[in-house]
């Protein structure tokens, strides 16, 4: 996809992109904490739903609103091997922190019960189906993510101000959505959450310029894929032994 056009937009559009940046946090706020009293099924369909009006907004705007045509382009490998760089590099220190420290934490043991009951809370309950999710969540999860926070989100901000605007405006949207995440885990007083989060916005800061300097969603995506192929396997250490199998 390249980049949204660069000419004079009516401010209905900065009206959509404020709005797409407040979006993820409503989601998250009503599948996280509104529907997690709901039957494993009904819950997988409030997160189905939301996400579909989450991510079918972007190009429902471009297209029927704005009327603009979206190009797909193929985009070559700039930017790519930085950012799978970046991605394995956050990888690692996650994986690290993790094992070196973060399991062992006396504040760590109430969040890894809520982060199972969560993982029960959806069904996942072999590794066969966490191992799925995963591997939906870190192939195309990220893409859609990438689409719609720095294709999206940050490539309308660029339109109504500067380039340091835009990408400081789009990460604190980004991290705001895991912000809820996190404090659902560790509390919102917690130190964790909001460190994490901030940690959250720093990658999106990041994928925002590698984004903007190589014209492509390619390199942060292979980047985020990385990042979310290894929550998805701390997630899994986490709750193995909850799963049947």
């Amino acid at each position: 996809m390249t980049a949204p056009a660069d000419a004079p937009a009516p401010r209905r559009d900065l009206y959509a992109a404020l709005f797409a940046l407040v979006l993820p946090s409503l989601i998250t706020w009503v599948y996280f904490f509104q529907a997690e009293r709901l039957p494993p099924a009904l819950q997988g369909l409030v997160f189905g739903g939301v996400k579909i009006v989450q991510f079918g907004f972007p190009l429902a705007w471009v297209l029927l609103v704005e009327r603009r045509r979206v190009k797909l382009a193929w985009p070559g490998g700039r930017g790519v091997g930085l950012g799978l760089a970046f991605g394995a590099a956050v990888a690692a220190a996650m994986v690290g922190l993790y094992f070196a420290w973060l399991r062992q934490a006396p504040d760590f043991a109430p969040a890894a019960d809520a982060m199972r009951e969560k993982i029960s809370g959806f069904g996942l309950d072999s590794a066969v189906k966490f191992a799925a999710l995963g591997v939906f969540y870190s192939l195309c999860h990220s893409l859609l993510e990438e689409y719609y926070w720095r294709w999206f989100v940050f490539g309308e901000l660029q339109r109504f101000a500067t380039f340091a605007t835009a990408l400081v405006v789009s990460s604190i949207g980004f991290a705001a959505h895991h912000v809820l995440v996190l404090g659902k885990y560790f509390g919102f007083a917690s130190w964790e959450t909001w460190v994490f989060a901030a940690c959250v916005g720093v990658g999106g800061a990041f994928w925002a310029w590698l984004y903007r300097r190589s014209g492509s969603l390619l390199g942060p995506w292979g980047s985020h894929l990385l990042v979310d192929a290894a929550i998805f396997s701390l997630g899994y250490e986490i709750g193995r032994a909850s799963f049947a199998g």
